[in-house]
């Protein structure tokens, strides 16, 4: 079973948008155990639509079309498939009424173009679920082949809101291709998050497992790259059953775990941030940060964690040398350095009365400053017993007096962008804590 996707928008192709739902979707059709071969982007100019799904139907089996489902003028998929499977487009009553349904139970009013989204190519189905207002499609298609053979074929049409499409493709399209395919056997993944190596560091570490599975087949190994989510390595493992092939994973996991140590922060779904602020909250610490060159970044990804009032005190955005200064205390001098970095922590854990403390200052470009490359960064954690931090906006303590302990500090150099070296310092930094609270391994 081969399975192709065709993204349809122009906004695709201007840039206005970038294309993840084509990733996400391959990725899923691969995890699936469904082989595909090819993605394309087209714009909303039905002739080319039309172009695309042929071609795609002419080499796969299957074609899942993502977008162009909706209300407008633009939204030419319907008609596509339509001139595809050589039918006319007709209204379905009930779908007319579930949509307005939707509407009313929302107290909106409808605009009358919104029908256009119950109309289907005779023939087709509706896709079960439907979480926004856009139906997808289920189109058989029959060809004849080269050799005079029928061919049965099939287009899924998605919508292109990713979480429309993501709840379509799990719960209706990846089940009807496996079962197209005949697949009975169960795949499943899991992914080791990691940080403080190189993709080609871990794929030396693990060279070794990686030429064992190679000869077996099963599980499988694959790495990604993934900015400031980590280095991930994910495991994959096919199996009768799907409890056969959650023993595979937990055993490969735990081969891949010995063999890389504390890099490995995390499964799945965890983030630094999250995993960092439940070590805090096992350990009954708050949190303060201080930032510079991150402006804020850390702050936000440790907010975007449920539960995180409950650790997170808050930041100081010492964007300024002025405010690294007056409001932290940090002594006069360089300002990108460890020892600043040091000062930084110190201060924010004071002036917001938290447990621990963590800076960051350094260089994101485009310039150098004050003598230091782009892409040098400072940073520091220092921690204290669970209701040491003070009281909220104490004055920063006698400089000469080091009352604290430094727990770690680190100056790195990190490549890439300006937008880079900011993400890069962000989860390097919690990873710093994160090894230090985890009982600095």
């Amino acid at each position: 079973m081969r399975c192709e996707v065709v993204a349809v928008g122009t906004e695709l192709l201007l840039g206005q948008i970038t294309d993840t739902n084509s990733s996400w979707i391959g990725e899923q059709l691969a995890l699936a155990g469904i082989d595909s071969f090819f993605q394309t982007k087209v714009g909303d100019n039905l002739d080319r639509i039309v172009a695309a799904i042929e071609l795609a139907l002419s080499r796969s089996d299957a074609v899942i079309c993502c977008g162009g489902l909706g209300p407008t003028q633009d939204d030419l998929t319907r008609q596509a498939l339509a001139t595809v499977m050589g039918v006319d487009l007709v209204p379905d009553e009930a779908m007319e009424e579930h949509i307005i349904g939707l509407f009313s139970g929302r107290g909106r009013r409808m605009p009358a173009n919104n029908l256009r989204q119950a109309e289907r190519p005779e023939g087709a189905e509706f896709i079960e679920q439907m979480p926004g207002t856009a139906p997808g499609l289920i189109c058989p298609i029959r060809r004849t082949g080269g050799s005079g053979e029928d061919r049965d074929l099939v287009v899924y049409a998605v919508p292109g809101v990713p979480w429309e499409m993501r709840e379509m493709v799990t719960g209706t399209v990846l089940p009807d291709l496996q079962r197209r395919a005949g697949i009975t056997a169960a795949i499943r993944s899991r992914t080791l998050r990691t940080w403080g190596e190189s993709e080609s560091g871990l794929a030396e570490l693990l060279a070794d497992r990686i030429r064992e599975l190679d000869e077996l087949g099963n599980p499988t190994l694959a790495f990604l790259a993934s900015g400031i989510e980590g280095l991930k390595v994910r495991i994959t493992a096919k199996a009768p059953t799907g409890d056969e092939a959650d023993r595979l994973l937990a055993d490969e996991e735990a081969r891949v775990r010995a063999l890389l140590g504390s890099l490995v922060f995390g499964v799945d779904d965890d983030t630094m941030e999250s995993v960092t602020l439940g070590l805090l909250r096992d350990r009954g610490l708050t949190l303060a940060t201080a930032e510079s060159l991150t402006g804020g970044m850390v702050g936000s990804r440790l907010c975007d964690v449920p539960g995180a009032s409950g650790v997170f005190r808050g930041g100081v955005v010492s964007y300024s040398s002025e405010v690294k200064h007056q409001v932290l205390g940090v002594p006069e001098g360089p300002v990108v350095s460890v020892e600043a970095a040091v000062s930084m922590a110190r201060g924010v854990r004071r002036v917001l009365g938290a447990d621990v403390g963590i800076a960051v200052t350094g260089v994101a470009g485009p310039d150098e400053q004050e003598g230091r490359p782009v892409g040098t960064v400072c940073m520091a954690v220092v921690v204290g017993a669970p209701g040491s931090g003070g009281r909220l906006g104490s004055a920063p303590a006698d400089r000469t007096e080091d009352p604290e302990p430094v727990v770690g500090h680190l100056e790195v150099r990190l490549p890439g962008g300006r937008r880079q070296i900011r993400e890069f310092s962000v989860i390097t930094l919690l990873g710093l804590l994160r090894r230090h609270l985890a009982g600095g391994e």
